[in-house]
């Protein structure tokens, strides 16, 4: 006769569409008063699914879950990235006074390294993790699945995952609107790593946009990258070897703009009087150079992902959430 399954927080947190770990911070208080981690309806939910099918608490596994580290793991590719380390601050200001505590990891770009910094966080028990600058079709983010902790992607988004991420499509947009105001019709974008959901969402606003206009975006315009100043430069040079100058250049990223207007230079190409030049973020160094940008809200970014993670450790259901870019006009563009 074949074995019944054996019922676990985690069987009984799938079949509820919740989190393991709301379902067992609220198994593991007292059945008298209100719930700390979950909503009166919540509550009642896991309450009487784990009475209608039997569920008992292993002892070993209850021992080692009952009190909640108050910790946050944050998960980036590396903070001296300015980007980066402002959405932290946000993230970290909001933990703090919600009365928690982030412990960050720098990936540095490496694949074992992410999915080994994230084990390390798991294993100290972190009560849940904000994930910056994940690529599409990150393990790390996998790996938190399956942990049954919960987590939220800040900056960059992928499918089936809570993220708090700015518009980029509407970034994109409008840096192709005021190009096409300020009467520009030939273009070139510098569009950074297709694997990031950044890039590619504010390539594909910016494209929309100039062929709604009735312009033309060559493929080969479209030249892909990093999001520094070297990899700027190296795309700027890539894209000078097409043949014909566009008449406005469109960086997906504040750093990659300065390298390629450095690039251009060495040409003798001025910006903005031969080519027209809009970055991305709006980052300290935009103002100093007065570059045309479009800007990111990386402090309330992090904030709010915070927030969405904490209302995710009460038992509630996370949200995505998109802030909104907004055009600053310099002298470039």
């Amino acid at each position: 006769m074949p074995r019944e399954p054996i019922v676990t927080m985690k069987s009984l947190a799938e079949e509820l569409g919740i989190s393991p770990s709301t379902v067992s911070r609220v198994l593991s208080e007292s059945t008298n008063g209100p719930s700390r981690w979950a909503s009166d309806r919540t509550r009642q939910r896991i309450l009487d699914l784990a009475h209608e099918v039997g569920y008992s608490k292993n002892p070993h596994a209850y021992s080692l879950r009952t009190s909640q580290s108050r910790m946050i793991g944050v998960v980036v590719p590396r903070l001296q990235d300015f980007v980066l380390a402002t959405i932290y601050e946000g993230a970290d200001e909001a933990a703090t006074e919600a009365g928690y505590f982030t412990v960050v990891v720098n990936s540095l770009d490496d694949p074992d390294a992410h999915t080994s910094k994230v084990q390390q966080l798991l294993d100290r028990r972190v009560d849940g993790f904000l994930l910056g600058d994940i690529m599409m079709r990150d393990q790390a983010v996998d790996q938190v699945k399956r942990a049954g902790v919960p987590y939220v992607l800040v900056n960059r988004r992928s499918p089936g995952s809570v993220s708090v991420t700015c518009n980029d499509y509407l970034g994109g947009r409008l840096a192709a609107q005021r190009f096409i105001e300020t009467g520009r019709t030939t273009f070139g974008v510098l569009a950074g790593d297709p694997q990031a959901s950044t890039a590619h969402d504010r390539v594909r606003g910016f494209r929309d946009a100039v062929r709604e206009h009735g312009f033309r975006l060559d493929d080969r315009a479209i030249v892909p990258g990093g999001f520094d100043a070297t990899a700027g430069h190296q795309a700027a040079l890539r894209l000078l070897d097409h043949g014909t100058l566009p008449e406005a250049v469109f960086a997906v990223n504040d750093f990659s703009a300065i390298g390629a207007r450095g690039a251009l230079a060495g040409f003798g190409i001025s910006v903005p009087d031969d080519v027209a030049m809009i970055g991305y973020n709006d980052t300290p160094l935009a103002p100093a150079v007065n570059l045309t940008t479009i800007h990111s809200p990386m402090h309330d970014m992090g904030a709010q992902g915070m927030r969405v993670l904490l209302t995710m450790l009460r038992g509630e259901a996370g949200e995505c959430c998109q802030l909104e870019p907004s055009l600053v006009v310099r002298d470039t563009a």
